[in-house]
């Protein structure tokens, strides 16, 4: 295996995590409400919307930008600032957006972008950007799904539940 059929692998792995974490996403917001999409628990803690607000800005800033060399344009403040309700269909397309161009640049990366130094936040490679965003985009993605789970309750539909003892299943 050459240098850039292991980058190849390492973009295709990170863009089959970022499908896999956003199809959770897309399944939680499609059993909420644009209210609820929006409920904070708390006033200081942040809603379901402002998560995919910076979900959406950090893998701009971290893959479309920084290893994908678009501008970065970046405006974190902001994705924790807003309020709502912007709706949900209006988010899921925003996420969309941003994976696909993110997917896009992780299908053309080479060995050199993931060796090559760069500045994004803090001084990093090419690979520790990778490393860095897509195990992000999968917290916040837990968080979404736990938020969901709280509001719900029993109400909340799974995606999936294991069908056999391998999966945890019963016996």
């Amino acid at each position: 295996m050459t240098a850039d059929e292991l980058a190849a692998a390492v973009g295709a792995a990170a863009a089959h995590e970022l499908d896999r974490a956003l199809d959770r996403i897309k399944h939680c917001l499609g059993q909420l409400t644009d209210d609820q999409v929006w409920h904070r628990s708390q006033p200081g803690l942040n809603s379901i919307g402002n998560l995919i607000l910076h979900l959406c800005g950090n893998l701009r800033q971290w893959i479309v930008a920084g290893l994908g060399g678009a501008p970065d344009e970046r405006n974190r403040s902001a994705e924790f600032a807003e309020r709502g309700p912007v709706p949900k269909e209006e988010l899921v397309r925003s996420l969309e957006a941003v994976a696909k161009e993110a997917k896009r640049v992780l299908a053309g990366v080479d060995a050199r972008q993931l060796a090559e130094p760069r500045r994004i936040q803090f001084d990093v490679t090419g690979v520790a950007a990778i490393f860095n965003s897509v195990p992000h985009f999968r917290g916040h993605t837990q968080e979404i799904i736990h938020l969901t789970r709280l509001q719900l309750g029993d109400a909340y539909k799974f995606a999936w539940t294991p069908i056999t003892p391998e999966q945890g299943a019963p016996v």
